[in-house]
């Protein structure tokens, strides 16, 4: 039996075409403009002319491009948009989907395979939003025993943990959600949730293999948070802080994995442990125990998951670029603001926009996010890299690399601060600065 192609009509498309921007226009004008006039509400807005802009009048301004600007750079100093755009959570989401991609085809390169090539016409580039609508269509199957509010709560807890560690990850200079006094410190604590989740969901699912995968979770990550938080404390030792800012200013001038590479290559191995990756993966075991504490999840219940662990894993990687590498500092590469605007201000139509200082912090802002942004993505790719060449380790080895060989290692780096620190190398007064 032959199917036959449905004939194409020039008048049916243009009609539904017309019902796709008729609906469009009606959910904005319903819902979009008064969502944009409370969050006017929110927004400290400029003065302009010596009156203060007021969310009705700004509202109007909308439609005039050559008037939107002084209200988009009110809103981008808003809290708002640091936890929601940039620095926070859309800015980590991004990145994570890029890492999303870039592994599967660099994995794929590696093992000599294709990868995702068919969902878009350029690499498989339309993999990712074919994956993720796929997740959202499919049903969600709670075991009959679970213990359904932890179960459903437990990837919504993730993802939170996740977006917490994210905002105390300072990208340039004055651009943080959360700029705290003993930031290491709240990063140590917001990392500590991590086993409880994942003990908690995977107890939760009343399964077999889950609970295996989390008990193996637990496990791990406990062994090899002790040489992780004991692996920075040489940091805090030569920068003399626990403010990520202030750890990020020390190293103007040389970066810390230049006296510390122990203490980075510590480090860098308890992030593969914290991220459950191989060889470090038991508790995902796919070929022991199906996905481990993953195993009962489904749909988007696995999607938000799996969105929590490569925030995660962006989250670390930043943390390693802040601690190690400099963080945003770097060779100003971004051009200079003309003069004329630094002085005169912004000239659109009747208006005239002076905002001294501002130009320069902008410019400071796009070169430390373009540096740390580089940084951190290098360190992303070192990361995918041990999934494609090294096999799973036995859980007696792993327990005993994280209790032996790397708090040892961890005491050495602290050692060799300490000398540096007392021998007047580094630190206050020292010879270096």
């Amino acid at each position: 039996m032959s199917s036959i192609a449905p004939e194409f009509r020039l008048s049916r498309f243009v009609a539904s075409l017309t019902d796709i921007i008729f609906w469009v226009v009606v959910i904005f004008t319903l819902i979009g403009l008064p969502i944009v006039l409370i969050l006017l509400f929110y927004i400290q807005l400029p003065v302009i002319n010596d009156k203060l802009l007021t969310p009705y009048l700004a509202l109007t301004w909308l439609a005039d491009p050559s008037r939107t600007l002084p209200i988009v750079k009110s809103l981008i100093h808003t809290d708002f948009f640091r936890i929601t755009t940039f620095p926070g959570f859309g800015f980590a989401a991004l990145l994570a989907a890029g890492t999303i991609f870039i592994e599967r085809k660099l994995l794929a390169k590696m093992q000599l395979r294709v990868g995702p090539l068919y969902c878009g016409k350029i690499e498989g580039i339309l993999q990712l939003m074919g994956d993720g609508l796929k997740l959202i269509s499919k049903e969600i199957i709670i075991p009959a025993k679970a213990d359904k509010p932890i179960f459903w709560a437990a990837p919504l807890l993730f993802v939170g943990t996740a977006a917490a560690f994210i905002s105390l990850i300072p990208v340039a200079p004055g651009w943080v959600v959360a700029d705290v006094d003993v930031g290491l410190l709240a990063v140590f604590a917001v990392i500590g949730f991590f086993p409880i989740i994942t003990l908690l969901s995977s107890w939760s699912a009343n399964s077999k293999f889950p609970f295996i995968g989390g008990i193996r979770a637990l496990h791990q990550m406990v062994s090899f948070e002790i040489p992780l938080i004991l692996s920075l404390l040489g940091i805090v030792i030569l920068a003399g802080t626990l403010n990520l800012t202030e750890i990020v200013e020390s190293q103007q001038h040389y970066w810390w994995i230049i006296f510390m590479p122990i203490g980075a290559i510590v480090f860098f191995t308890t992030i593969l442990a914290e991220l459950e990756r191989i060889p470090f993966d038991l508790p995902e075991a796919e070929s022991e125990i199906v996905a481990g504490w993953l195993t009962e999840f489904s749909g988007m219940m696995y999607g938000l998951v799996q969105l929590g662990s490569y925030l995660k894993l962006y989250a670390f990687a930043a943390l390693f670029t802040v601690l190690f590498l400099g963080g945003w500092n770097g060779p100003m590469v971004w051009p200079p603001f003309p003069q004329e605007i630094i002085t005169e201000g912004i000239k659109m139509g009747p208006i005239t926009l002076h905002v001294p200082g501002l130009p320069l912090l902008d410019q400071e802002m796009l070169n430390g996010t373009l540096w740390f942004t580089i940084k951190t993505v290098g360190v992303i790719l070192v990361i995918l890299i041990p999934r494609g060449v090294f096999p799973r380790i036995r859980i007696d080895l792993l327990l005993h690399t994280g209790w032996y060989k790397l708090i040892g290692l961890s005491f050495v780096n602290i050692f060799i601060a300490l000398t540096l620190v007392y021998a007047g190398v580094l630190g206050p007064g020292g010879l270096i600065q």
